[in-house]
């Protein structure tokens, strides 16, 4: 296994005090630090990373994603990655897996005897491998740095504000329900307490649309999204209708934007990315 990160062991005593300076030659080289969370589980989050990942790379831009969902690592299964393996580099540096000449990828699975292998661990050890997933990775010059995160306000978003220096900002995704948007309201409050900027809301299976005629029906709400985004003062990015290529992609290891890039829902995605280069705290050296 690469490197020296262990799968089950006992957790180390918090790193509390940790925190990569500015200088630090990992941080340095990245430009940019976008952080994808959800309130609650099941809301399409590791769908939104891999896609908004593969577009700003198809674009010309250099970005990481970092899979930071220890419990259920989907990201290598989303973009076809599930054989592939990093290795370690001259330096003892971990090469994270090539998804394209722009993407890198790095995944908790890559580390795991199996796929079906649990993670059982407490916070500590969760924050000590995100700090590996930044300091120990070979990530060379990114224009982006995306973090795939679990559900919730608890160890991962903590971890990676306690550990990187300036954060580009937050982008949260939820559904159109009033139950999915309340988790989505702690979700934004979590990154206004801590003064971290979030770079806006993203309204996910919105609407269903139908393969045959195309008509979209809105099987749950339609709009819940925006009206939180104005409730809160922050970007509504857009919203992704429910298509059923979605699933087949995600289950084939194609993103959506790649085999459908005419499709609603990758349309949707392009006018997303294009929010997110507009946030005013991103830096655009390429592209």
């Amino acid at each position: 296994m690469p490197g020296n990160i262990k799968v089950n062991q006992p957790p180390p005593k918090p790193p509390v005090d940790f925190k990569l300076s500015p200088e630090n030659e990992t941080i340095k080289n990245i430009s940019n630090v976008v952080v994808v969370m959800s309130g609650k589980g099941g809301v399409g989050k590791s769908t939104v990373s891999a896609n908004l990942a593969v577009e700003l790379s198809q674009r010309g831009f250099q970005v990481g994603l970092v899979d930071a969902d220890m419990h259920g690592p989907d990201i290598p299964q989303m973009l076809g990655l599930v054989d592939d393996k990093p290795v370690m580099d001259e330096n003892k540096k971990i090469v994270p897996v090539r998804y394209s000449n722009n993407l890198k990828v790095i995944s908790i699975e890559y580390f795991l005897p199996s796929r079906d292998t649990p993670v059982i661990w407490r916070g500590a050890l969760k924050h000590k491998m995100i700090e590996q997933f930044i300091k120990d990775i070979a990530w060379g010059a990114l224009d982006f740095l995306i973090f795939d995160l679990p559900p919730g306000t608890g160890d991962e978003p903590l971890s990676i504000i306690q550990i990187i220096p300036k954060i580009t900002g937050f982008v949260v995704v939820g559904t159109p329900q009033e139950v999915a948007m309340l988790d989505v309201k702690k979700a934004i409050n979590f990154a206004k307490q801590l003064n971290a900027p979030i770079i806006g809301l993203i309204e996910n299976m919105s609407g269903f649309v139908c393969p045959y005629c195309g008509k979209t029906t809105y099987i749950f709400k339609s709009g819940t999204g925006e009206k939180i985004s104005k409730e809160f003062g922050i970007n509504f990015l857009g919203s992704i209708p429910m298509e059923s290529t979605v699933v087949e992609d995600g289950d084939d290891g194609t993103p959506m934007v790649v085999s459908h890039p005419e499709s609603n829902s990758s349309k949707n995605f392009r006018s997303i990315v294009d929010g997110i280069l507009a946030f005013p705290g991103v830096v655009k050296k390429q592209g």
